[in-house]
């Protein structure tokens, strides 16, 4: 429903621009955030803080899965000569270290998705700036966002001043 409403309000949007001026020529462009997100100095800025972040975390996390196989081989070896509750006892440990390990994934994930977000509100709103700048230098009418694909049905390349909002992202900009 809010791709229809995303599309429907893009329609309007021009379709009330072009109305409203009859003599005069609009300038319409639109920007792809997706390559923002992913060619801009910022967003890989953003990447790589990110990265340094929580590497020790994720280093943490590839040594305890590390540890939890060779703990599982090693128990393969052995459960032969193992008495019964000495098997009881060490897959008792493999779980309590599994569950710790799955809730540290976790915890990770939803740590790196909570910064990841903060990080991209960030660039969205340095790219937003670059657009508004970008519009009244060049005197832009409209400008529109395109995701993917999923508000513009159609545009001309040459509307496309994602590249001109890009360099003024690298440049640093605000």
């Amino acid at each position: 429903m809010t791709k229809f409403n995303n599309l429907y309000l893009a329609g309007l949007m021009l379709v009330m621009a072009s109305a409203g001026v009859t003599a005069q020529e609009s300038r319409i462009g639109y920007i792809n955030t997706q390559r923002v997100i992913a060619e801009s100095a910022p967003a890989k800025a953003a990447g790589g803080k990110l990265e340094q972040e929580f590497s020790k975390r994720q280093k943490e996390l590839n040594d305890l899965q590390g540890s939890l196989k060779s703990m599982s081989e090693k128990f393969e070896r052995d459960a032969p000569t193992l008495t019964e509750s000495q098997r009881g006892a060490r897959q008792k440990e493999f779980a309590e270290q599994n569950r710790d390990f799955q809730r540290r994934q976790r915890e990770l994930q939803e740590d790196l998705n909570s910064r990841r977000n903060e990080e991209l509100l960030q660039v969205l709103e340095k790219a937003k700036r670059a657009v508004k700048q970008v519009a009244e230098t060049e005197k832009y009418d409209l400008i529109l966002a395109n995701e993917g694909s999923e508000i513009v049905a159609y545009s001309n390349n040459k509307l496309d001043i994602t590249d001109k909002v890009i360099k003024i992202l690298n440049a640093g900009s605000k």
